[in-house]
């Protein structure tokens, strides 16, 4: 696991973000905060996820949601050892929150495409179905749910224009942009994504991908 410092906001200010990059397919994850609050935010849950969990409990901090980019295997797998380790508002689980095209994913193996690997995984049924437009009062935010489809067709990105970041899951990465051949992906409608919701944030915008660094 390679974890990198802290990215870097407009100014220095807005949420602290730590990235992680964890399990086989070296995917993000990434913790979102206010600095000097205990509150916190999770944005996907990759297989071996124990260096959240460490982070987390040294940092005692106390995330309010897991948000998922989008429900493929490789950024669901670790969804129940988090809710196993750590707990959420009021010691209760953590939330989990999802766009509504992938409500059915997180309980599907075949839709989240793990069946195809031999390796069917599941998890806890989402908490919360998110739309585009949406607005979220998580740490660090408000954060704006933008649906990027085209590499999964519940694929979200979530910007915050004040502290010029937006993490963007698997839609688009530093020179490249989201595999589009696997079922329920498509190349025209990833393009049309990219280029009418991210193409549209601010030109300074970090972008913070499901894989590789950002850029």
């Amino acid at each position: 696991m390679e974890r990198s410092q802290d990215i870097p906001t407009h100014a220095g200010t807005g949420p602290e973000v730590e990235a992680f990059e964890l399990g086989p397919y070296a995917t993000n994850a990434y913790v979102v905060r206010e600095p000097n609050s205990r509150r916190c935010w999770i944005v996907d849950a990759p297989f071996d996820p124990g260096d959240i969990i460490a982070f987390v409990r040294t940092q005692a901090i106390v995330p309010e949601a897991i948000v998922l980019t989008h429900a493929h295997l490789d950024h669901i797998a670790g969804l129940f050892e988090l809710r196993r380790e750590l707990r959420g508002p009021a010691g209760g689980d953590i939330p989990i929150w999802i766009h509504e095209a992938e409500r059915e994913w997180l309980t599907d193996a075949r839709k989240n495409l793990s069946a195809a690997i031999g390796l069917p995984i599941t998890g806890p049924a989402p908490d919360r179905l998110l739309r585009d437009g949406d607005v979220l009062d998580l740490p660090g935010g408000p954060w704006r749910v933008l649906h990027t489809p085209g590499h999964s067709p519940g694929g979200i990105a979530l910007a915050n224009d004040g502290a010029g970041m937006a993490f963007v899951g698997d839609a688009l990465f530093a020179g490249s942009i989201g595999r589009t051949d696997f079922p329920g992906s498509d190349f025209d409608t990833l393009a049309r994504s990219i280029r009418t919701k991210l193409y549209a944030l601010p030109d300074d915008t970090r972008v913070l991908p499901g894989h590789g660094p950002a850029t």
